[in-house]
C-alpha cells in the first residue's frame, strides 16, 4: 500500500481571505478557489498543499496541529512575516531558538532558527 500526502486542512473563517494570506506569505500558486475552499500549492503540480476549508467556528484554543518552516534568515523572514499581518504569540514557550507566530486567523506557526550541524 503507499499513501501520498495531498494537502493539509486549515479551517476557516474566511478560507479565501486566510488563504490568499498564506499564498503571498508562502510564494504558493493558487490551484483552487470558491466561496468555502481555496487551496494553494507550492507548484500547480506539486504536493502537499494547503487547503483552507470554511468552518463557522471560532478558534478556541492553541492548534493541536501547526507549521514549522526554516527559512535562511530568521531575523529577516520575522520580520517580512509580521509586516505581512502575521503577529507574535506566546504559547508558553519561553525562551527558544524558534519564533511562534500566528496567522490573520490566529493559527499558530513557528520560524526555526538556523539547523544545528
Amino acid at each position: 500500500m503507499t499513501l501520498e500526502w495531498e494537502q493539509v486542512i486549515v479551517h476557516s473563517a474566511d478560507p479565501v481571505a486566510l488563504g490568499q494570506w498564506w499564498a503571498e506569505a508562502l510564494g504558493w500558486v493558487v490551484v483552487h478557489s470558491s466561496d468555502d475552499e481555496f487551496e494553494i500549492r507550492p507548484a500547480p503540480d506539486r504536493m502537499p498543499g494547503l487547503d483552507f476549508v470554511r468552518l463557522d467556528e471560532a478558534k478556541k484554543a492553541k492548534s493541536r496541529l501547526h507549521l514549522d518552516f526554516r527559512p535562511d534568515d530568521q531575523d529577516a523572514e520575522v520580520s517580512r512575516l509580521l509586516a505581512h499581518g502575521a503577529r507574535r504569540v506566546d504559547i508558553g514557550q519561553g525562551d527558544q531558538s524558534w519564533v511562534v507566530l500566528a496567522d490573520p486567523e490566529g493559527n499558530e506557526f513557528c520560524v526555526l532558527g538556523q539547523r544545528r550541524q
